[in-house]
């Protein structure tokens, strides 16, 4: 995010429109959605769609396995079929985020008039990190005051869309190897692996530590890297390791790794595997997004709010599959 629209942000007045509404213009907007996204591990990866209302409707079209027929001369064989046209829902729900700095933190900080540039920053970060969470985790069940605001991707994977729900396979506790990517793999309908160099493990943190550990080479118990050949254990968060069987496998940090494990003599901690492709998770986000700045006279404090609206759905959850109840290593 630019200096310039940090700026524009912290100062009311200039926000939008002369009436200082906070309404951000449709540059500023898209440069702070930009922002977001970019602060996330997945923004870059999914498919993200800026939405002009709350709800929007995308479009699919889908085709059979096998479409091929044997031709008769000079006849019409009628067998035109196997293309389908579907419609999903994206819809957004209203969030808000809010800060308030004192007039005395204002004018006793060590970096003076930079500090609120600088809190503006750490909130927008903030704001793109605790949305990538709902974006994953969320889920209308739960009682935590930022998951319940809508179902993420997990959730909706799980329960299923228009297509049904993901295909999901038990890895009964055991840790997280290559036979848990075989698994998933394995459980991918055919129709999609034509499209093998598209997929894209996703994964938790522990978990990909665990593998990687599992096959770092130790000179006096020797192991073996898998297909992709030796591994490096090192990266920043959200890196991408390298691949197993052909397929990249990405850590993505704000995976659920304290589940509870579903199978018989369940205990500890657990996580799961994703298999998909990662165009087929989309991220809506609408693009007016107002960020409010305000003087509290009775508290002497300046007071920032914003509101965004932000919503997940999975284009096709047949392209969807799930490795349960890998267990994290102690």
């Amino acid at each position: 995010m630019s200096n310039e629209l940090l700026e524009k942000v912290i100062v009311s007045t200039e926000i939008g429109n002369p009436a200082g509404s906070g309404l951000l213009a449709p540059d500023q907007a898209n440069q702070f959605i930009d922002y977001m996204w970019d602060a996330t591990v997945l923004g870059s990866q999914v498919r993200t769609i800026r939405m002009r209302s709350t709800e929007q409707e995308i479009d699919r079209i889908g085709v059979g396995q096998r479409l091929l027929r044997g031709a008769v001369e000079a006849v019409d064989t009628g067998e035109n079929q196997g293309v389908y046209f579907s419609k999903i829902s994206l819809t957004t729900k209203k969030l808000r985020l809010d800060w308030e700095l004192s007039t005395e933190t204002l004018e006793d900080n060590l970096e003076g008039e930079q500090l609120e540039d600088h809190i503006a920053r750490m909130m927008a970060t903030q704001a793109g990190i605790d949305l990538e969470d709902l974006a994953i985790n969320g889920d209308t069940d739960l009682a935590d005051k930022t998951l319940k605001v809508f179902d993420g991707w997990r959730k909706l994977a799980l329960e299923g869309t228009v297509d049904g729900a993901a295909h999901v396979i038990d890895h009964g506790g055991n840790a997280f190897d290559r036979a848990a990517a075989n698994k998933a793999i394995k459980a991918m309908p055919r129709k999609y692996m034509q499209r093998r160099n598209q997929l894209k493990f996703f994964v938790g943190s522990s978990l990909i530590q665990d593998y990687l550990y599992s096959i770092v080479e130790d000179v006096a118990n020797p192991r073996y890297a898998d297909t992709s050949g030796r591994i490096v254990p090192e990266g920043p968060a959200g890196f991408t390791a390298g691949t197993l069987f052909g397929v990249p496998y990405q850590e993505v940090p704000l995976f659920d790794q304290t589940q509870d494990g579903d199978y018989s003599g369940t205990s500890g901690d657990h996580g799961e595997l994703w298999l998909t492709f990662p165009q087929n998770l989309l991220w809506g986000a609408k693009r007016e997004i107002k960020v409010i700045r305000e003087y509290a006279a009775k508290k002497d404090t300046l007071e920032y709010t914003m509101f965004c609206r932000v919503g997940t759905q999975i284009e096709n959850t047949d392209a969807f599959v799930i490795v349960k109840n890998i267990k994290v290593g102690s």
